[in-house]
């Protein structure tokens, strides 16, 4: 009995032991498909469909006579993405001869409505638009080019991607994918049982992981849930996670999430994810619109992005793109005739992919800040808005172009080593506050800090202005010819110690005319006028400007011992360049909804800020500056009937130069300086006037031709006595005046 006692208990054990593993089995198996279906769904329903908001450029409008040439048209379209071709067959491609251009337009939901696809002729004549006309020949009063996309606002993270739905992917796309990739997609669960034998069968022979047999499904868990790391358990969640994903969701969804997620390439530190990015980043061109060639080369990239990359491999991908074509001609996807032309076609990527998630990312950067005040994080990452800024492309790059070009020159002559000296730079619309440009360091496409927001230096001279216009506002005590004493002043400090300011040139210039102390920027007589002002006042006229930060009340402000970044500069400057109405600065024109429907127009709200007058006759001692001041270097290289306006500015120590000055329509700031503080030995004229000086020999500025307002008038002036006097005398010049304000007058002497 003993004997025959101990085989069953054996077994017993045996099968309360298979039953207590096969129970743990089961509660692990329960345990770890239930994580896996709670992270599918916490990551696939949160994220898959989040929207981001688009940002775009300013669109090009066009009208008969609008100034600008033939070759800055020919620019507009390339920056927005046109391609030029032989055959117009397809939205976005334009033909020139000489000045006449034949434009297939896309078709683009702009803030107030569908612009739809058409073809326009363009003609240019004398650097004006000469006509426009439809296909048909009929005469067009208005045309307007769709803006280009220039960044997205995204979920914090290093992907570029723009996402689509399987109903915006050309339908070819989806079937040449499904024929390379996954010919059963529509037939299994998940995974396929052939792929795996055959990959397993591989994998034994091999001793390792070298296939995958995957299905697109089990490639979007790999890229969406998992990664890129090759072993026998990452298999093992690949293939529940790919279970669990098609029980729960239907395979449109699956098929959507594949396109926005699928790996197709790298550039720097940013993935590009997803076809409607890849489309840009190889063709610069939105995804309907790629031909079949196009469309089998992206499929090409979705069995290995870095080892079919076109631009390192092209010979390995152009056979792996007419693979491609071969697999789709066997399924009957296309004809003959068309795989034909297919292969026949070079691989025709573009040979440098766009920047990183936006070119421009310290306008970008300055967009996110101001439409923050108006809309919640989350609407801006999920809603889909369409985001239309005043970015003009073509201005942006003239900066960029004129920045990389003179800076070196600059760091050469001062003795700077190379990559040292900094830059920032704001271009601006005079009339209605739109920012046209913006840079916020030399390396214009590298995030990181933005200069021309967030770099507050000591803005030197360019405070006078203030000054001047404070003195300005009392005709009945100051006017242009008013006699200044630029002499030496000893001030004492809030800590007992005495200030004593000193002119640039180090000399004394005695008593001098108040337009001449600010053309030749001369220290003494300025914070004389300032003391004598009073330092609260000016300090009212910089707030009225536009400056919200608040700067010490101390003399040393009177010459640019306070500090502001360059947009404050731009924002103080923009209403002394527009006749003493503020207008904030502004990078949002409107913004739509994902369906295109109107959310807000950002209208300039205008404030009359100064006295029309007064602020004319800033503009005018201004303008002196650049005919015989500190900028009067500038009239080496253009005519001087372009009448500029604009103030040089150098701080302590030779460590910021500057300058803002002033066109007709255009404004622009620009500062140089070193991060480290260490001086720079350039001064405003000497630097920042230079790069100011390039820019506008290369956007072609208007001259300023503004009419004085009615409240001015003009004499003939002998500025060194400070009265008036006769036309023919010496030294008379001709000088505005608030009514009733003009000094004296006294014959010839």
């Amino acid at each position: 009995m003993t004997k025959k006692a101990t085989p069953n208990r054996f077994m017993r054990f045996i099968r309360a032991l298979g039953w207590r593993l096969a129970m743990i089995l089961v509660v692990f198996l329960a345990g770890y498909m239930t994580w896996v279906d709670l992270s599918i769904r916490a990551k696939f329903d949160g994220h898959r469909w989040a929207m981001p908001a688009r940002i775009y450029a300013r669109p090009l409008e066009l009208h008969t006579g609008k100034p600008i040439t033939a070759d800055e048209f020919a620019q507009e379209l390339d920056l927005a993405g046109y391609h030029k071709e032989t055959r117009l067959n397809r939205p976005g491609s334009y033909r020139r001869d000489g000045q006449r251009f034949s434009v297939v337009k896309r078709s683009f939901a702009f803030w107030n409505g569908l612009d739809p696809m058409r073809r326009i002729e363009f003609a240019f004549d004398n650097g004006h638009v000469k006509s426009l006309r439809d296909h048909r020949g009929n005469k067009i009063t208005f045309a307007r080019i769709e803006p280009a996309l220039i960044g997205h606002i995204y979920p914090n993270h290093q992907e570029d991607r723009i996402p689509v739905t399987v109903s915006d992917v050309p339908p070819r796309l989806i079937e040449a994918l499904i024929a390379v990739e996954d010919r059963y997609f529509y037939r299994h669960f998940g995974i396929s049982l052939r792929a795996v034998a055959r990959a397993l069968y591989e994998n034994l022979r091999s001793g390792g992981v070298t296939q995958g047999g995957s299905t697109l499904t089990q490639q979007l868990v790999k890229n969406y849930f998992l990664g890129p790391e090759r072993s026998f358990s990452r298999k093992f969640h690949e293939m529940a996670f790919a279970l669990l994903l098609e029980a729960r969701y239907e395979k449109e969804e699956i098929l959507g999430a594949y396109l926005n997620e699928i790996y197709l390439g790298q550039q720097g530190g940013h993935a590009i994810h997803g076809f409607g990015s890849a489309a840009y980043f190889y063709f610069n061109r939105p995804l309907t619109e790629l031909r079949l060639s196009e469309i089998a080369l992206l499929v090409a990239l979705a069995r290995g992005a870095s080892y079919y990359n076109p631009r390192k491999h092209p010979k390995r991908t152009l056979d792996r793109r007419n693979l491609v074509i071969d697999v789709m001609l066997e399924w009957g996807y296309i004809s003959e005739r068309e795989a034909t032309v297919a292969r026949s076609e070079p691989l025709a990527v573009t040979q440098d992919p766009p920047l990183g998630s936006t070119p421009f990312p310290a306008f970008v950067e300055l967009v996110r800040r101001q439409i923050a005040r108006d809309y919640h994080q989350r609407d801006l990452r999920t809603e889909g808005l369409n985001i239309f800024t005043t970015l003009d492309m073509r201005i942006q790059r003239k900066m960029e172009h004129a920045i990389a070009s003179r800076l070196p020159l600059l760091e050469q002559r001062a003795g700077i080593p190379s990559e040292q000296l900094q830059v920032a730079s704001v271009v601006s619309d005079i009339q209605s506050g739109k920012i046209l440009a913006l840079v916020g360091g030399r390396k214009p496409r590298a995030v990181g800090f933005n200069r021309a927001v967030d770099a507050v230096r000591p803005i030197g001279s360019l405070i006078k202005p203030a000054v001047y216009l404070t003195a300005l506002k009392q005709p009945r005590k100051y006017t242009l010819a008013t006699t200044l004493h630029d002499k030496p002043i000893r001030l004492r400090r809030p800590k007992g110690n005495i200030w004593t300011p000193k002119n640039y040139d180090g000399k004394i210039h005695g008593q001098v005319p108040l337009i001449t102390a600010l053309a030749k920027s001369y220290n003494l007589a300025t914070v004389r006028l300032g003391m004598a002002l009073g330092v609260p006042k000016v300090l009212r006229t910089i707030q009225r400007l536009g400056v919200k930060r608040r700067l010490p009340p101390y003399p040393s402000t009177l010459l640019g011992a306070a500090a502001l970044s360059p947009l404050e500069v731009s924002q103080m400057y923009q209403t002394i360049a527009n006749g003493g109405l503020r207008i904030p600065p502004r990078t949002v024109l409107a913004i739509t909804n994902a369906q295109g429907i109107p959310l807000s127009r950002y209208k300039a709200s205008v404030i009359p800020a100064f006295d029309p007058g007064s602020v004319f006759l800033l503009n005018h001692a201004l303008q002196n500056v650049m005919d015989s001041g500190t900028g009067r270097s500038l009239y080496n290289r253009f005519d001087r009937a372009f009448r500029f306006a604009g103030k040089t500015g150098t701080s302590n120590g030779l460590r910021d130069s500057w300058f803002a000055g002033f066109s007709q329509d255009r404004l622009a700031v620009v500062w140089l300086g070193r991060d480290n503080n260490k001086p720079t030995r350039i001064t405003g004229a000497g630097g920042a006037l230079m790069v100011w000086g390039d820019l506008m020999q290369s956007i072609t500025p208007q001259a300023r031709t503004k009419p004085a307002p009615s409240s001015i008038e003009w004499r003939w002036t002998d500025l060194r006595q400070g009265k008036q006097t006769d036309r023919g005398c010496p030294g008379a010049k001709r000088t505005p005046y608030l009514a009733g304000s003009a000094p004296p007058y006294s014959p010839c002497q």
